[in-house]
């Protein structure tokens, strides 16, 4: 990942620098001492993640993220004060560490950015004999297409769901399906997508799938009912 660092504190910005030498996957493209400098170089386009501070003088990192818009990098906020936690998750940040930060729960913020990283470069191609790598915590697990029975957005994370296990991807439902083939998938709910050959029952607004009971909302049954081949 390549990683901004942007501080008004240069003893700050020497510390996140010495854990770099810790994970040869992060790696440092600059370092700014003021969020204007930051924005520069984030228009440059190589940046994947950043270390913002949120307090400092002239543009504060709040403001440079809401700046930014969609279009940002990942940020993992860091700040000597907590009081501007709900405001920096309201911008769908990676994380928010307080100072002073502890190395486990830096290295814990990186590995949340990690596997954002991964779930959204994951390619699925219309092929349902491909299979697909999903980071489910630290483990990445490969899935053929196919075998998935049905997915289920949980707040911010995507539940897939196979004959005999299940993981989960920090990734938006929408996002997800986006990736899957229309041919076998379809969503029958705001919260939840199907793969069409692994039915094995409708019963008025449920479908049930491997003993799973799915919901399908009256948004959707007509299409559903559509796709469905009866005999």
């Amino acid at each position: 990942m390549n990683c901004l660092i942007v501080d008004d504190q240069k003893i700050f910005r020497e510390l996140i620098k010495r854990w770099f030498d810790f994970d040869p996957t992060l790696v440092l493209v600059g370092e700014c001492a003021d969020a204007l400098e930051a924005y520069h170089k984030i228009l440059e386009g190589q940046v994947d993640l950043i270390f913002l501070d949120i307090h400092m003088p002239g543009l504060s990192g709040l403001e440079l993220a809401r700046i930014l818009g969609d279009k940002r990098p990942l940020i993992i906020f860091t700040t000597s004060k907590s009081e501007h936690a709900i405001d920096a998750f309201d911008l769908n940040v990676v994380d928010f560490l307080v100072k002073p930060i502890a190395s486990d729960r830096f290295f814990k913020a990186v590995e949340k950015a990690r596997a954002i990283i991964t779930n959204k470069n994951m390619t699925i191609n219309s092929n349902v004999d491909e299979f697909a790598f999903v980071r489910d915590s630290n483990t990445i697990k490969r899935i053929r297409i196919k075998d998935i029975l049905f997915l289920e957005a949980v707040r911010d994370y995507v539940k897939i769901f196979l004959a005999d296990q299940s993981c989960s991807v920090h990734s938006p439902l929408k996002e997800v399906e986006q990736k899957l083939p229309e041919d076998f998938f379809f969503r029958v709910h705001r919260s939840f997508i199907v793969n069409i050959h692994k039915i094995d029952t409708i019963e008025g607004k449920t479908l049930i799938i491997n003993n799973h009971f799915v919901p399908v909302s009256s948004a959707y049954k007509a299409d559903l009912q559509k796709r469905m081949r009866f005999l």
